[in-house]
């Protein structure tokens, strides 16, 4: 039993009131005064003895009371009193994490809205203008034309892509397919995606305009040759295709991105490093970068058409590793981000 616990005190009640009530009793027996005296004083202390406790409990409940319908009607920002060492301080702490928790999310769907809405105005509006260029004959359905219309289709294809993770990342209905595959020609299939995705957009902003993301050297290293790893190949390719297009994004114009890959303790398990050359990620930041839509407070992009995504990518990373029981962190690097991946493999102690 806590020594300040409810339970605590109303067990000192009773013994108070007890002793209250004896002590008026032997009084009375011992200057003969009447009985009716002592009842009436011994039951008129207890209730003020009572009415104190009662008081020193009931007052934080209505508190609590108070804050609860705050956050009912939406009021998040009410918290209660956390100086208490019992039971009710407990229960106070407990509401005042819950009314953060509940702060937190409103801000996410706040921001998942926001940056939702953002994404998607910039694709339909350009597919919407070739559309009516084409409908008014300003100009004709040619092939550039309509791999316009395309690029912008593939970005709204993407943001849904990552809406729907997103979704099955809060749900929890993701099954993990791993399966043991060899690194080298799998890693290499990333690469070249990733850089036929990159060369198909526009140029740089900035500068001559004549540079596009294809100027950014990749770089595979996996050492041994013949390395394999056991995971979901497909859960995999949505980190890795994260942490590289990242990487191409906040790459100087004829940058390097080095993908390494080296065999873990166990076998199928896997360390993964993708490096760029970049401005790098400040170390006040390594805690916050795998956060929703968290987009860094570092320099901007250098890549090209780089509006900042939806800052959904790197969580969706984090949870693709965790669901393996990996890990990814930001690691130390003399020039630009490394990123590291661990994957455990089949570990010969499951469990």
């Amino acid at each position: 039993m806590r020594p300040f616990s409810i339970k605590t005190k109303l067990c000192v009640l009773v013994v108070a009131s007890v002793l209250i009530t004896t002590g008026f009793l032997l009084i009375a027996l011992r200057t003969d005064t009447e009985l009716r005296f002592v009842m009436v004083f011994s039951m008129i202390a207890t209730l003020l003895i009572t009415q104190f406790v009662a008081q020193s409990l009931t007052a934080p409940l209505d508190a609590m009371t108070g804050v609860a319908r705050s956050i009912a009607h939406g009021d998040y920002g009410r918290r209660v009193s956390e100086n208490r060492r019992d039971e009710l301080g407990d229960l106070s702490r407990a509401i005042n994490r819950m009314a953060d928790e509940l702060d937190a999310q409103d801000r996410q769907r706040k921001e998942l809205v926001a940056n939702v809405s953002h994404e998607l105005r910039t694709p339909i509006a350009g597919l919407r203008a070739v559309l009516e260029n084409v409908v008014d004959g300003v100009c004709e359905a040619d092939p550039e034309t309509m791999r316009t219309a395309l690029r912008q289709t593939e970005r709204l294809g993407r943001l849904v892509d990552t809406l729907l993770d997103l979704s099955r990342l809060d749900n929890g209905v993701v099954p993990l397919k791993a399966r043991t595959f060899e690194v080298w020609p799998y890693l290499s299939g990333i690469i070249k995606e990733a850089g036929m995705i990159a060369a198909a957009r526009p140029g740089l902003a900035s500068g001559s305009g004549t540079h596009t993301r294809s100027d950014v050297h990749l770089h595979l290293d996996v050492q041994p040759t013949g390395l394999t790893a056991h995971a979901d190949p497909e859960r995999l390719h949505q980190v890795l295709a994260n942490l590289i297009d990242n990487a191409m994004k906040h790459s100087p114009a004829r940058g390097r991105v080095t993908v390494r890959a080296r065999g873990g303790p166990y076998p199928g398990s896997l360390t993964l490093e993708v490096q760029d050359e970049g401005p790098g990620i400040p170390r006040t930041e390594w805690h916050r970068v795998f956060e929703r839509f968290n987009r860094g407070s570092a320099a901007p992009s250098h890549g090209p058409g780089s509006d900042g995504g939806t800052g959904l990518g790197l969580a969706i990373a984090r949870w693709a590793v965790e669901l393996h029981g990996g890990r990814i962190r930001v690691a130390e690097s003399e020039r630009g981000c490394r990123m590291l991946v661990t994957l455990p493999g089949v570990s010969p102690h499951p469990g």
